[in-house]
């Protein structure tokens, strides 16, 4: 007996990225990773959240330890002209009113995130 195979072509996935450097809660830090995430799927078109329901709304959770990190992350984005949200807290808890905590990449194809995140270590 033969075990099926599935093959997921052009498959979609969504990063989102948290800055591990601001020790924040895993509270705070849950809610950062979900504003992230909400924000991108509020500019996807249509047709790509349709995609990404298919596949499963795919997520991943991946660590920077600074700044500068997401920033350069965004910048590839912007240059791959790929989904992403960068988000900035509004100081109500733990940070200050501005402090960048994460970014969301994609929805999109997940090669395109690769590109961008491959080289990037989980949250753990």
């Amino acid at each position: 007996m033969l075990a099926s195979l599935v093959v997921r072509i052009n498959a979609m996935k969504q990063a989102i990225v948290i800055r591990t450097d601001l020790q924040m809660s895993m509270g705070k830090l849950t809610v950062q990773a979900c504003h992230a995430s909400v924000a991108a799927v509020l500019c996807a078109e249509a047709d790509v959240l349709r995609r990404w329901g298919a596949d499963g709304q795919t997520k991943i959770a991946l660590a920077v330890d600074s700044l500068r990190e997401l920033e350069t992350l965004k910048t590839q984005c912007e240059a791959m002209e790929i989904i992403h949200a960068l988000i900035a807290d509004a100081g109500r808890t733990e940070l200050a009113v501005g402090t960048v905590t994460a970014l969301a990449i994609g929805p999109a194809e997940d090669k395109a995130v690769d590109r961008i995140t491959g080289a990037i270590p989980l949250l753990k």
